[in-house]
Order: C-alpha cells, then structure tokens, then sequence
C-alpha cells in the first residue's frame, strides 16, 4: 500500500489584518447575546442558535480559506477586507434578521462565502485544495436556496428554513464537505495548523473579552451599590476562571499529527464553545441587573450554569481527542455545575453566583496542574 506523503510544515504569525477581521464577528457575539436577551424563551433560543451557526460558520470559512491562500499574498488579503466589509452589513441586521431585516443579513451572508469560497478554489497553489473548495462551494449552493426561501417568506416559518440551511452549513464544516467517491485526506495537505489553532486560540480570548464588555455595560446602567459590585466582580472571575481553565497550559497539550482534522476539531468545537459565552453573557448581564431578585430563577440558572456546563463539556471533548487528557476533571466540573444549577433555582442570583465562582475557581486551579503535568510527559516523551 502506497504510504501517504508527510505534509509540508508551515508556521506563520498571525496577522494585524486576521485580528482586525476578528473584531467584525466579535461585534456578532453582542448582537447575538442581546438578540437572545430581548427574545429569552425557547423559540428566541432556536433563533439565536441558527444565526450563530451563520455567524461562526462564515468566520470558520473565511479563516481557513485565509490560512491555506496565505495572509501575505494580495488577493488573500483583498478577499479578507471584502469579507470584513459584508460581515458588518451582516452582523448589525442580526437584530431584525428575523423581523424585517432577514435580506439584510442573508445577502451578504451568501456574499461573504460564495466569494471568499470561489476566490480559494480558484487561487489555491495545489490541486488537492482546488478541488476540496469546489466541493465546498457544492455544500454551500445546496444551503443557499433555503436561506433565501427563509428571507422570501414569513417571520413565523422563516425559523425553519434557516434552521435547515444552518443544518446542512454545519454537516459540511463537521464532515470537511465530502461528496460520494471524493474525499481528501488531510495529511498531504500542506497547512499551518498552529497558525489556525492560534487564529481561535486568539477568537476566543477577544470573544471573552466581549463578555467582560457586556457585564461592564450591565454595570453601568445598575445601581451603583454593593450588590450589583459584587454582581459584576462575580462575574468578572467566571470570565478569568473559564480563560484560565483553558490559557492555564491548555494550548501547550494540543498535538496537531494530522495538522487538518486537529484544526476541524477545534472549529467543530468553536460553535459551543460560542453558544456557551453567549449564554453566559445574558446570564451575567441579568444577574447584575438583578442581583437580589429571583425573577425567572429557572432561565436565570440555566443561563448562567448551562454556559460553562457548555464551555467546560465542550473543551472535555476537544482535550480528550487531541491530547487524550485533561477531559475527566472537566466533566467532574460539569456535574459540579449541574448539581448548583438545579440548587440555584431556589437561590438569589448573587449566591447563585458566588456558587458558579467557587466551583470555576476550583476548576482552573485542578486544570492548571493537569496541563502542567501533561506538558511535563510530553516533554519528557519528546525527549527520549
């Protein structure tokens, strides 16, 4: 059996323009999160699920396809401001897509990947990619009618023709958009795996950033008084607690063997780990509005639970098929928070809070010393 080639390794520091970029689709996060906010029942959840899927998706394409053209060359980098362009137009229809702005946000969301997906099929230096992007335009072009169709009819259906479209956008990305007797195998594929690992290693701290943003805007319109303080201090230590349970070593236990499915995992990943903040950010924003008040206790915990149950459960799994470690004390930490969540429906948000925060203080400071450990055996492996 012919052995497959070695793929050719690249590394390439991650551009001013790729950040820029970035800072368009974390505008989407807050639009996301006070779409959710304004709409906090099960069908504004659906809504606010389908358009991150259209966000992430498009941030998800247009970042690989960047990384495989190479951010120096001229028509990459023209392909990156068109794209940040049309996402702007995108991300700020997001509040009305489902009312009266739904053309709003789907042409150019339609734009941005038929674009950046036909500027890569076309530019790509090897055969092998040329024809993956052909076959991603295909996946792409079986979606589209369905977000048109969405956008043509009724707010009321509009739910779920999009809800189709974002299944099939989110099949192809799980899948790497494969057709019947043609598929690619990733390790001849010449690509900078580290440098699109730090593209969402970098995603992720600007994403929580934007959570940080969102509490200090809640802080702002509260009351200037000791609950609604120590509600924002809360939250402010979930947020450091989360970035520590990953940033506390975590980035230095990723293998990358075959360069292209480690990057698909952490992409695949990225779309709960997304949901996952955006949850938090409405739960946090609520809990500082209204730090001594049950209100809707049920939503609220759920909210402000089921965000790092998400962050935490989803990282389980991206740790546990690229390093093979670092996943169980994650998951004793979501039981942990789900046994508080269930605790906090009878519960003020603030001790609500103050549970979240010791159980996430206790998380990163266990996970710190896994990844030390882990990096100290892969060292050692590496060594002998």
């Amino acid at each position: 059996m012919r052995s497959l080639p070695q793929p050719l390794r690249l590394r390439r520091e991650v551009s001013p323009l790729e950040l820029f970029y970035d800072l368009v689709f974390v505008f989407a996060v807050s639009q996301l999160s006070h779409h959710l906010l304004e709409h906090l029942n099960w069908r504004g959840a659906a809504e606010t699920a389908v358009l991150l899927v259209a966000v992430f998706g498009t941030w998800a394409y247009t970042s690989y396809e960047a990384t495989f053209l190479d951010v120096h060359r001229q028509v990459t980098r023209w392909m990156i401001v068109i794209a940040m362009g049309l996402g702007l137009f995108m991300n700020a229809a997001i509040p009305g897509a489902f009312d009266d702005r739904a053309w709003a946000f789907v042409i150019p969301l339609l734009a941005i990947l038929f674009f950046a997906g036909a500027v890569t099929a076309l530019a790509t230096r090897t055969a092998a990619l040329r024809e993956h992007f052909r076959r991603t335009l295909i996946w792409m072009a079986a979606s589209a009618p369905l977000w048109i169709a969405g956008a043509a009819v009724g707010s009321g259906p509009r739910l779920w023709w999009w809800a189709a479209a974002a299944l099939i956008d989110l099949t192809g990305t799980w899948l790497a958009h494969p057709l019947p007797g043609r598929t690619l195998h990733s390790r001849e594929l010449a690509f900078d795996a580290e440098h699109m690992l730090e593209r969402l290693r970098l995603f992720f701290i600007i994403l929580l950033g934007e959570t940080v943003l969102t509490a200090g805007r809640a802080m702002s319109e509260a009351p200037v008084d000791l609950p609604s303080v120590l509600a924002t201090a809360g939250v402010f230590i979930a947020l450091v607690c989360l970035w520590a349970a990953y940033f506390g070593g975590g980035e230095d236990v990723i293998t990358t063997a075959d360069p292209v499915r480690s990057v698909r995992l952490g992409v695949n990943s990225g779309y709960l780990v997304l949901a996952a903040l955006v949850a938090l950010a409405v739960g946090s924003e609520l809990t500082i509005a209204h730090p001594t008040e049950h209100g809707s206790a049920t939503t609220l915990a759920l909210l402000l639970f089921g965000g790092p149950v998400l962050y935490l459960a989803t990282t389980a799994w991206f740790f546990g098929t690229t390093t093979g470690g670092a996943w169980k004390e994650r998951l004793l930490a979501c039981l942990a928070l789900a046994a508080a969540g269930v605790a906090a429906v009878w519960l003020p948000p603030l001790a609500s809070l103050a549970l979240l925060d010791l159980i996430l203080i206790t998380t990163a400071f266990t996970l710190t010393r896994t990844h030390q450990r882990l990096t100290s055996s892969l060292k050692t492996a590496t060594t002998n």
